[in-house]
């Protein structure tokens, strides 16, 4: 069972990304707003550049993954996004979870354990 929903709506991204603090590291970028609801909205970007549509979903399977498996890990009411860079491309899943985890502990948004 998800802990999480999706982002869906253009109003929704646009403002995340206006309103919303963002972190960046080699492989990706991170926006992330306070929602006030109980649980996390997740949206992710991954642009044409990145590669063809094969590629694009991979990585957009990868950052689905890392959040299916660590949402217990995660503070809730937040609005997340996460562009996939260029650099992104051909990565295994260790190195897109580093990306993640890094840019989730610059954001302080792990629950303290």
């Amino acid at each position: 069972m998800k802990n999480y929903e999706s982002l869906k709506t253009n109003k929704e991204f646009k403002s995340t990304y206006s309103l919303g603090k963002s972190y960046a590291n080699k492989y990706l970028v991170m926006y992330v707003l306070k929602n006030n609801l109980e649980t996390n909205r997740l949206g992710i970007s991954v642009s044409k550049k990145v590669g063809n549509s094969v590629v694009r979903h991979r990585i957009t399977r990868l950052i689905r993954e890392f959040f299916r498996l660590n949402q217990c890990r995660l503070k809730n009411g937040y609005d997340i996004i996460v562009i996939a860079r260029v650099n992104s491309n051909g990565k295994n899943y260790n190195e897109i979870e580093n990306a993640l985890n890094h840019l989730l502990l610059k954001m302080n948004l792990l629950k303290d354990v």
